[in-house]
């Protein structure tokens, strides 16, 4: 009787809004199909059951894990599936071979057997995914409050003279609160419709505080529930905090070191020496969020830390601009749960 060896399979899958593009590859790389999915819990079940049916499954390169294919990457760790996040296509394999969702599902599938895409999924099933919710929430809403707050500075300066001459020299605040006290009565039909328009932007840019308000409440407590150590660190505020935990995810032990960390943020220096000259360039790749975050720590503690080397680097030669970057590498050393105890902390190295 001849035995049939079950080889392990590596999936890939490319993520959409209504339906997800699977494809399977046998041990050596070896296309086995492609197949279309609805991004439905039954559409889930049967996406896994057809690469089941293949052999045992060995990994899943997903695309978008933090996105589109968030619910699936969820419900496939859920059941013990190792799940990789692979990046967009190469963009020179998009020239040679063309642009299409098998073709993309392909390519997760050999980025995540050929190791590639070593990645694992940052997560979103905890306080951290609640905190990024509420930040989207807020961001959006300081946005629109300094929208709001503009047109209403720009409406004023062409406004009816009396409200300009009283108004003129108000603060952001004062501003706000006089315009969403205004009365307007019926008279000339611009002037009218100006003092109206002023009055509902002073109430929008108003509401608008008061829901960043009740956010930093709810994100303040997330944060000082998830990393207290990370709220006592010299600069970091709750925003910072929130900002970097995000980007860390709901399983930082997935970061090996903080190096990674820092590579994740876009601050790990990259080199750029050639011939006699040694130095390295701005690394603008990474989180971009998590770098003005650390940004924001490294300038609070340039002003206020003696701690840090300023006076130091700056007597080596160094730009505010090199020794800025110097001090954002050093910042995620105390960044994340995942790092490691004896990490150089700001200022130290």
């Amino acid at each position: 009787m001849t035995i049939v060896e079950s080889r392990p399979i590596t999936g890939g899958v490319d993520t959409h809004l209504d339906v997800h593009v699977a494809a399977a590859l046998d041990a050596i790389g070896g296309l086995l199909g492609v197949e279309e999915f609805p991004t439905t819990p039954a559409g889930y079940k049967a996406l896994l059951n057809w690469l089941a049916d293949l052999g045992p499954v060995a990994r899943v390169g997903v695309e978008g894990t933090g996105s589109y294919g968030a619910r699936l990457t969820r419900y496939l760790q859920s059941l013990g599936i190792s799940v990789i996040e692979v990046n967009r296509a190469d963009r020179q394999d998009r020239r040679r071979q063309g642009k299409s969702d098998p073709l993309d599902a392909i390519s997760a599938a050999r980025a995540a057997q050929s190791g590639r895409a070593a990645a694992l999924p940052k997560g979103s099933d905890g306080e951290v995914e609640a905190i990024r919710m509420l930040l989207v929430a807020k961001r959006s809403a300081r946005r629109d409050r300094t929208s709001a707050i503009n047109q209403l500075r720009g409406l004023l300066a062409a406004g009816p003279d009396d409200l300009r001459e009283r108004l003129a020299r108000h603060g952001v605040s004062a501003l706000v609160a006089e315009t969403a006290a205004l009365r307007p009565r019926a008279g000339d039909i611009v002037e009218h419709a100006a003092r109206v328009t002023l009055r509902e932007l002073g109430r929008r840019a108003r509401s608008l505080d008061e829901e960043i308000v009740r956010l930093d409440k709810l994100i303040g407590s997330l944060v000082a529930a998830r990393s207290a150590g990370l709220l006592g660190l010299f600069g970091v505020g709750p925003d910072t905090a929130a900002t970097l935990l995000v980007t860390a995810g709901d399983h930082p032990e997935r970061l090996r070191s903080e190096a990674a960390f820092a590579q994740l943020c876009g601050v790990a220096p990259i080199p750029a020496s050639s011939g006699k000259v040694t130095r390295h360039r701005l690394n603008r790749a990474g989180d971009r969020q998590a770098n003005q975050a650390l940004w924001r720590i490294a300038f609070v503690r340039m002003g206020s830390d003696p701690r840090t080397y300023v006076q130091r680097r700056t007597a080596e030669g160094k730009s505010k601009a090199e020794i800025m970057r110097c001090l954002k590498r050093y910042v995620p050393a105390r960044s994340i749960p995942s790092c490691a105890p004896d990490a150089p902390s700001l200022g130290t190295a």
